[in-house]
């Protein structure tokens, strides 16, 4: 039992030791790196070069959160090598910025607000250093001016517009000095995701130009736009395509320049999933069109062009692009949805009665049994009750009873809803004849859908999925009051029975095809506005 004991002890010595000696060799293997750093970093007269000897140690604190142990780290430095303080400036002041960070994301509040103010002074003295003794082709000067900005701009303190315009300056002129680029797309990121907008576009402006002057190539330059793109950074994706368009714009034959602007187009065009900008799609539209004429557009991209310019609204344009399609071609599979689309945009949005008829007339005379032929049917029937014409409107109704069976029950219901109606004797439900009253009647002819929008999350749905809509109200201001608002939705909500105090609301369809949602906006001094929205179930 002794010699146990003893053994037992003899292993704890050992192992103690063991654990000690490894211990100090850890600690004698960091500090023989961080002099190594220290070394590289006190020698080098660049300060570039300088901060460089920083970064993976620098790197390698920061992972471990020991922030304050590597500003006591930097203050040690080689204090009479006056080349490198303002890197180190820099390095205290990022140390700083770094250590708020985490201390409110881990919640860390009693060093937050016992040393806060510190640290806070830490950032901006140390920064302030750095500014001031940085030379301006340096891109140090650049990241402290940066951190500078995003110190500010997370305080929202009063002093974020001055530091924007340091920073902007500095990039500007950095930007002339003929330095390696990239420290200004680094500072355009920056402002981007701080929704600075106008200035990091003005950023990667000079960045694209820079790639234009460094002789790359088309297919690079393509590929780098394309990157963009990907990443979500939409701004300096145009902005490259602009340079890579201009420059195929001179070389390219015409087919394989047709299809390249094709492509791009197509990558920007409105889509329910993934980046699109419908602006700068329509931007490579009319560019397509300018140099080789509208007759190079085949049927597919008539319609994606009108669909892109009706999913914003641009219902005039999308109109005329659709009656272009169904023109053009008859047999196209787009045909019925851009006739149908042609009556509804001309009725609705144009205020254009006659010609809104001509186009569901065009449709409901092909007498094919189908969704928009039905559809058409009903905006005819609907047409003729807002009238008064209630013999013509439940003679329509009644072909549609016949047509329809029980393949599209969404419009049966409809449809059996305005008969009641008619044998009733009421008149047509009080949301939806506003709606037709609002976009009808010359008494609102001043109301143009600018005061009220309505949106979806999803515009092309599979029957059944759910689809997010809600209204975007512009008015303008009323001092300290909130205005109390009404909103009346009308047309095909898919089940959904949104409130009078309701601004969005969820919807789901079964059966396929557009799907028109109404809605007038009505204010303490009466109706405002009116707008509409188009889902596509497919």
């Amino acid at each position: 039992m002794k010699n146990k004991s003893l053994g037992l002890l003899l292993f704890s010595v050992i192992a103690f030791f063991i654990l000690m000696t490894a211990g100090s060799f850890c600690l004698l293997a960091q500090a023989s790196e961080e002099k190594d750093f220290e070394k590289c970093a006190c020698e080098n007269k660049d300060e570039v070069a300088a901060n460089n000897c920083l970064v993976n140690v620098r790197e390698k604190y920061f992972k471990e959160h020991r922030y304050s142990e590597f500003v006591d780290l930097l203050r040690s430095f080689c204090p009479e090598n006056k080349d490198i303080a303002p890197s180190l400036s820099y390095n205290i002041a990022l140390s700083r910025y770094q250590q708020l960070q985490y201390l409110e994301e881990s919640k860390g509040w009693d060093e937050y607000f016992s040393r806060g103010n510190d640290y806070r002074e830490d950032i901006t003295k140390e920064t302030g250093r750095a500014i001031e003794y940085l030379p301006k082709n340096s891109p140090q000067l650049l990241y402290s001016k940066l951190l500078l900005y995003k110190f500010h701009k997370n305080q929202q303190d009063a002093f974020v517009e001055g530091a924007l315009s340091s920073l902007m300056s500095s990039a500007l002129e950095y930007a002339e000095s003929g330095k390696d680029i990239s420290p200004v797309k680094e500072v355009a990121d920056s402002l981007f995701a701080y929704e600075e907008k106008a200035s990091a576009k003005e950023l990667y402006k000079l960045y694209a130009q820079s790639l234009v002057n460094s002789d790359i190539k088309d297919s690079a330059l393509k590929e780098i736009a394309v990157g963009f793109y990907k990443e979500g950074n939409l701004d300096i994706s145009e902005n490259i395509y602009d340079i890579y368009i201009q420059r195929i714009s001179k070389d390219f034959p015409q087919d394989k320049l047709l299809q390249e602007l094709k492509e791009i187009a197509l990558l920007f065009s409105y889509k329910d999933a993934g980046s699109h900008d419908w602006l700068y799609a329509e931007k490579v539209f009319k560019i397509i069109e300018n140099l080789l004429g509208i007759s190079s557009f085949d049927e597919e991209l008539i319609y994606i062009r009108a669909f892109n310019l009706e999913k914003n609204k641009e219902y005039l344009e999308a109109r005329d692009l659709y009656v272009l399609l169904s023109k053009n071609y008859t047999k196209s599979r787009y045909f019925d949805e851009a006739v149908f689309k042609s009556g509804v945009i001309s009725t609705y949005a144009l205020r254009d009665l006659k010609a809104g008829r001509e186009y569901f007339n065009k449709l409901s005379e092909k007498g094919q049994p189908g969704v928009y032929y039905l559809l058409s049917l009903y905006q005819l029937g609907l047409l003729y009750q807002w009238e008064g014409e209630v013999s013509l409107a439940k003679d329509t109704y009644d072909k549609i009873i016949g047509k329809a069976g029980l393949e599209f029950p969404e419009i049966l219901q409809s449809v059996k809803d305005r008969l009641s109606e008619i044998e009733s004797g009421a008149p047509i439900e009080h949301n939806l004849k506003s709606f037709i009253d609002v976009a009808l009647k010359e008494e609102y002819s001043n109301l143009n859908m600018s005061k009220v929008d309505l949106n979806a999350d999803i515009y092309q749905p599979k029957s059944g999925e759910g689809v997010s809509i809600g209204a975007s109200v512009y008015l303008a201001a009323s001092g300290c009051f909130n205005v109390e608002l009404q909103y009346l939705w009308s047309g095909d909500l898919g089940g959904s029975r949104p409130g009078i105090r309701d601004p969005q609301t969820k919807v789901s369809f079964q059966n396929q095809g557009t799907k028109i949602i109404g809605l007038v906006l009505i204010s303490p001094s009466g109706i405002t506005d009116y707008t509409f929205d188009l889902v596509d179930v497919r």
